[in-house]
């Protein structure tokens, strides 16, 4: 597996490349990837089936020049950038046909991470479906996409974030676990401690992501894959 080192600081680019990954992938063009990055600026990723104008605070985020962006996953919503490490990895289901299915594909990632952030942080543990929690409270997040012979998992691990912006951003979502309690945004997250260097020399041990890449053969995908979203209203704000 290739461990993609990329310099975009773009969000829309780093949305676009974790799908150029997939597609790239399943198309025979390039072996799984792995990434581990972060958004340069604060920005909030909206699912793939989110209702945005019920989910999110449309106004503030504008007033804020916060962007709000539309990713090719599901899930719900989360806000991004400095202080909350993302990771991104593509696998083959080809290879392990039991990741097609969802609950196994999420036990299989989340074993793995938090393997990796036991490391550092022996009390962490899942909890829900597959929320990476301290205690009774979620620092970390994630979502799926499977496509015909692979599958793009990517989450979020808040270690230094600025937790307040989330409940100005994002509304209660719609569906939340049962150990959430009915918790605001202020109650319900934390961050995790972790030296997030040292979690990415961890993580992609495990996944066996050895192989440098800068990602420069996914450029024209990327470029291709803003214009016919990341860059349009009509997508980013389709629901």
């Amino acid at each position: 597996m290739r461990r993609i080192e990329d310099q975009l600081t773009e969000p829309a680019d780093q949305l676009a490349l974790d799908e150029a990954m997939l597609l790239a992938a399943d198309e025979g063009e390039c072996a799984p990837a792995m990434r581990i990055w972060e958004f340069a600026r604060h920005v909030v990723v909206a699912g793939r089936s989110t209702r945005v104008h019920e989910e999110l605070d449309i106004p503030y985020c504008q007033a804020e020049g916060i962007p709000v962006l539309r990713r090719c996953s599901g899930g719900a919503s989360v806000v991004g950038g400095p202080g909350c490490l993302m990771y991104s990895v593509v696998l083959n289901v080809d290879r392990e046909p039991s990741l097609r299915k969802i609950d196994v594909a999420h036990q299989h990632v989340m074993g793995l991470v938090l393997r990796a952030v036991r490391a550092q942080a022996p009390e962490a543990n899942l909890n829900g479906t597959c929320d990476l929690t301290l205690g009774d409270r979620k620092c970390s997040g994630n979502a799926l996409r499977i496509a015909r012979h692979h599958l793009l998992y990517h989450g979020t691990i808040l270690y230094d974030f600025d937790l307040p912006l989330i409940g100005k951003c994002l509304r209660a979502p719609p569906r939340q676990p049962e150990y959430r309690g009915g918790r605001d945004h202020a109650s319900f997250l934390t961050n995790l401690a972790i030296d997030t260097r040292r979690f990415a020399e961890d993580i992609c041990e495990l996944f066996g992501a050895a192989e440098r890449d800068t990602g420069q053969s996914l450029a024209a995908r990327i470029r291709s894959l803003r214009q016919q979203r990341y860059d349009c209203e009509n997508w980013n704000f389709r629901h």
